[in-house]
């Protein structure tokens, strides 16, 4: 099985809400405080990130759309470093600054990769009127999708009127939804609430038909398109209008940090969505994003690159015959567990004692043996039009079998040059009177630091020969 990444960079999407400056220092801590029971820590670094509905904005930017921000701030230092921080990383900022308040901080203090304490500077953030979005000029009509970030802040007071002009343009609406009332989202086209927030609204699930049952009921109350609950450690359950639930566990991660997942997950899906108007498809990528960003510290993005690995991690066998993208994840991963990659090439065509010899010795050398296979097109340019014998799909299940294989993947080229360049094994291993210099992929290796090392082949093997004995 394997999902497409949809090509994000066609998409365009407008942002609003409530945007926030994240703050973290860092420091390392080592003794109590004498004044009161309390960790001291010395802060050596800071960092500035976007928070809120900017941080919906980054994730989106991150996988390669085009995306616009609007929202409210102060007219303060705290709003300079956001547009520089949103420019930076490919956002257009349609801020309102108001001079009489200030931008919505929060303060992280961080030793030793564990948050210790959380400050938030918004006291004087007391939104006298919300959003003036006529003020903004924007035109709806130019975005594909429309993403509604709602923190409680006050921004999207007047939600109603937002939700009215996208639906007069047609334009899908994906909303975070906060508070008690979820009535003032009529209209939208998905909601994602969290659990919690879900049972605030219906009453307490207890199990997945009731979720479904609720679900459908809030869903035509509020006449959704579709409704997206997040459940934590229990995955997501996606219930759309005339298909049937859809329920995928969680991605199973070591967390670090689950700050700003939820908006992970929700500029995900719109990007998604305005790619592909699949809501399935959306939550998949949704719930594979935020598997990725909770296993980095503080408020996270990840990339189209990272999704992509990520899924052809999960989709791989543990051993066996591979494509190149799930090979480059396993390898990826086999090196982060400080795994030795052992890597050989060859037609393998009729597969005899010598080869396994070779192999079993090539095995020895690391903790993963990897073989690249050629394809038939290439056996036949190498060896002529009566070869290969056996057609690659044969060969590689037959290596794939071996004791010590781990994986096995088939390349194209006249040479497995490239493929080497991509994998970047430990050791390189060639069978053969070979000098270690004449052996393709010895550039690539030696100067990443690993290492080519010639076996001798076992004597008496060959598959010539036993062609030509066949024949005779």
């Amino acid at each position: 099985m394997s999902i497409k990444i949809p090509d994000f960079s066609k998409a365009n999407i407008l942002v609003i809400g409530d945007i926030m400056l994240d703050r973290y220092w860092y420091g390392d801590t080592s003794r109590i405080s004498p004044e009161s029971p309390v960790p001291v820590v010395n802060v050596a670094d800071a960092e500035d990130r976007a928070g809120g509905a900017a941080n919906v904005a980054i994730n989106i930017a991150s996988l390669g759309a085009q995306v616009t921000l609007c929202g409210i701030t102060g007219d303060d230092p705290e709003a300079d470093r956001l547009t520089s921080i949103l420019k930076t990383n490919n956002v257009t900022c349609v801020f309102e600054r108001r001079n009489h308040q200030t931008t919505i901080t929060k303060l992280r203090v961080i030793s030793r990769n564990q948050q210790l304490i959380r400050l938030d500077f918004e006291k004087d953030f007391s939104l006298t009127s919300p959003l003036n979005l006529e003020q903004t000029a924007l035109s709806f009509s130019d975005y594909d999708a429309l993403v509604l970030s709602d923190y409680n802040k006050g921004t999207l007071a007047q939600v109603e009127k937002i939700i009215a002009k996208a639906n007069a343009e047609k334009l899908a609406i994906i909303v975070d939804p906060k508070g008690s009332d979820f009535s003032k989202y009529k209209g939208a086209t998905l909601l994602t609430p969290n659990q919690s927030e879900f049972e605030a609204i219906v009453g307490k699930v207890v199990n997945d038909q009731d979720l479904v049952l609720k679900a459908e009921n809030l869903k035509r109350d509020l006449d959704l398109v579709a409704l997206l609950v997040t459940r934590s450690e229990k995955g997501m359950a996606l219930v759309e209008s005339e298909k049937p639930p859809y329920f995928q566990p969680t991605q199973a991660r070591e967390i670090s940090d689950v700050t700003g997942a939820g908006d992970t997950v929700i500029a995900t899906l719109a990007a998604t969505y305005a790619c592909s108007k699949d809501f399935v498809l959306a939550s998949k990528l949704a719930n594979q994003a935020a598997g990725i960003v909770v296993s980095k510290l503080g408020t996270a993005t990840t990339s189209t690159q990272e999704l992509e690995r990520s899924f052809a991690l999960e989709y791989a066998p543990e051993q066996g015959v591979v494509d190149e993208k799930q090979l480059l994840a396993l390898i990826e991963n086999a090196k982060s567990l400080n795994e030795t990659v052992v890597m050989t090439n060859g037609c393998f065509d009729i597969l005899h004692p010598g080869h396994v010899a070779y192999l079993k010795e090539a095995a020895s050398l690391g903790d993963r043996l990897i073989i690249a296979v050629n394809s038939d097109e290439s056996v036949k340019r190498l060896k002529g039009d009566a070869r290969p014998i056996n057609p690659a799909s044969h060969r590689m299940e037959m290596l794939a079998s071996l004791n010590g294989v781990d994986w096995v993947v088939e390349f194209t080229e006249d040479t497995p040059q490239r493929i080497i360049a991509e994998c970047l094994p430990d050791v390189l291993v060639k069978g053969g009177d070979y000098q270690a210099n004449e052996i393709a992929g010895y550039q690539e290796v030696t100067t990443n630091g690993g290492k080519v090392q010639i076996l001798q082949f076992k004597d008496g093997y060959s598959t010539t020969n036993i062609i030509n004995k066949i024949k005779a």
